[in-house]
């Protein structure tokens, strides 16, 4: 009779296995990926004299500035205000950036275009000539760059 038993044991827990990998293997396949983070070169240059940061997207492919988020440190501390690109006016920031980062473009941030934006004095820290200034850009909640030079 303990033999019996040990079968239909064995046969239920093989036939529970069986269920729950299926049911794995059918919920990964059917969950779709996300998509992948463009991938892109960008140039970082800093002029300390007028507050400007310049970024010039180099090559890959296109962002979408709605999509992005770009964050700034100096000299590894996190700026007070961050800009929320696209935009014409943010605390912060002198009123106008250039290129892409204005809110008056059509929010596509292209190979060869270089977006502009000048921190305002109410923004810490300060930008100076020997300031190490970094710049990431995230898109869609990962960072496809990290730029860094010095003021």
């Amino acid at each position: 009779m303990g033999r019996a038993v040990s079968s239909v044991v064995g046969v239920i827990l093989l036939i529970s296995l069986v269920v729950v990998g299926a049911g794995t293997m059918s919920l990964a396949l059917a969950t779709e990926p996300p998509d992948p983070a463009p991938v892109s070169s960008f140039e970082l240059a800093v002029d300390a004299d007028t507050d400007e940061l310049s970024i010039t997207h180099r090559g890959g492919e296109s962002i979408d500035l709605t999509e992005a988020t770009i964050r700034i440190t100096i000299d590894g501390k996190r700026v007070t205000h961050q800009p929320p690109v696209p935009f014409f006016a943010a605390r912060g920031f002198e009123s106008g950036p250039g290129g892409p980062f204005n809110s008056a473009s059509d929010n596509t941030w292209r190979p060869g275009e270089t977006g502009t934006l000048e921190l305002a004095s109410t923004n810490s820290p300060a930008l100076t000539p020997d300031s190490i200034v970094t710049v990431r850009i995230i898109t869609d909640g990962t960072e496809i760059a990290r730029l860094s030079t010095s003021g």
